[in-house]
């Protein structure tokens, strides 16, 4: 009996995906995106500060912070209030990075940007959606940043998405919701550039190991997803 998806996609088929720009009227820049059923808010804040390490550098630092309500989830979890988790804490570190390597820090002045993702709704990729929604949050906030004169030149240098492949059943899958991640033999996120390169490759082989030619074709599967989530970033900002 050959795989099929329990929403009928077609393998190569990323969820559907929606970014709202502009939810708060206080951040810098914020969005909330919705992939298939995971929902992430994120907003951007800008402080005229940096961490102590980096006083009198002349550069900036953009960095993150990642949480999920305690009932985002089929049951509930315990609200991280004192000390974040280890997955908490890969996975902010990860946005994190990803958003810095598409800002030249230099022409940020001695300024911080804060991404605050914050997952409302979890259905699988939830690292994923919250890199590609951070993106339009802190591209707003750069542009608001840059029209009240504070930038001469926007910092951010390229764009960047994150999108979830794997192998369930035998078959490569592109954007994986919950029930085919719990299951995959394979899970990767993969993090890139409007213009193709690589960011960070997470691939794990959560039961049999996987060949060359599977990370090849998984790999394109990405490749294709993420051209259509830069397509979407494009269409909101451009609104």
């Amino acid at each position: 009996m050959s795989f099929s998806r329990i929403d009928s996609r077609a393998f190569d088929e990323i969820r559907k995906t929606k970014i709202t720009p502009n939810i708060s009227p206080y951040a810098e820049g914020s969005a909330l995106i919705e992939v298939g059923g995971t929902k992430v808010i994120c907003m951007a804040s800008v402080e005229d500060r940096v961490p102590p390490w980096m006083r009198n550098d002349g550069k900036g630092w953009v960095t993150a912070e990642y949480g999920m309500l305690p009932r985002a989830t089929h049951t509930r979890v315990r609200r991280e209030t004192q000390r974040p988790s280890g997955r908490t804490m890969e996975i902010q570190r990860l946005i994190g990075r990803s958003l810095r390597a598409i800002v030249d820090l230099t022409m940020m002045g001695e300024r911080q940007i804060f991404v605050d993702c914050d997952v409302i709704q979890a259905d699988g990729g939830t690292r994923c959606a919250s890199i590609t929604g951070a993106y339009v949050a802190l591209a707003l906030a750069c542009r608001r940043m840059l029209n009240d004169g504070t930038f001469i030149r926007s910092p951010i240098i390229s764009e960047v998405a994150a999108i979830s492949v794997g192998i369930v059943e035998g078959t490569a899958v592109a954007d994986l919701k919950y029930e085919e991640d719990s299951t995959a033999e394979v899970d990767m996120n993969v993090v890139c550039t409007g213009s193709g390169k690589f960011i960070e490759i997470q691939g794990t082989a959560e039961q049999e190991p996987f060949n060359r030619s599977q990370m090849d074709e998984m790999l394109a599967l990405a490749d294709k997803g993420l051209k259509e989530l830069f397509e979407i970033q494009r269409n909101v900002l451009a609104g």
